[in-house]
């Protein structure tokens, strides 16, 4: 899935759910007709195709998910 970023696009946060199912969100997708969803990663992949057919811009912030919070390093325990 292409990922670009809109200048006045906001960061998901905790707040932004999924719209399929509730989880958090860490994929926005601006139609092309207006508009917006938002999915969770997994919603994401199973969608992506259909999903790059019908978007103006994907912010993608699925790369989240692989990183280690900085609350859970080693040296701080």
């Amino acid at each position: 899935m292409t990922t670009a970023l809109a200048p006045n696009t906001a960061a998901l946060s905790a707040v932004d759910r999924c719209d399929r199912c509730g989880a958090q969100a860490y994929l926005r997708v601006e139609l092309q007709s207006g508009g917006e969803l938002l999915f969770c990663a997994h919603h994401a992949r199973e969608h992506g195709d259909k999903l790059k057919e019908i978007a103006a811009n994907v912010v993608d912030e699925t790369h989240k998910l692989s990183t280690t919070p900085s609350s859970a390093t080693d040296d701080e325990r």
